[in-house]
């Protein structure tokens, strides 16, 4: 199952829509690149399995 979510660019600013795996797990954590400056984040996502919400923090991959 896969909803989408929104975060932040950690180097434009730019909000981005993605989509998440939701039976990835509760916590997960990859690279995504900028749907706008092509630049790499790394993307900390947090699942609250009752209510399905997701929350996303970027920072910039060095």
């Amino acid at each position: 199952m896969q909803t989408t979510a929104e975060y932040y660019c950690a180097y434009c600013g730019e909000d981005n829509v993605i989509f998440v795996d939701l039976s990835a797990g509760s916590y997960q954590s990859y690279v995504e690149d900028c749907q706008i400056c092509c630049q790499p984040n790394i993307l900390y996502l947090q699942l609250d399995e009752d209510s399905l919400d997701v929350e996303i923090s970027s920072e910039p991959e060095s």
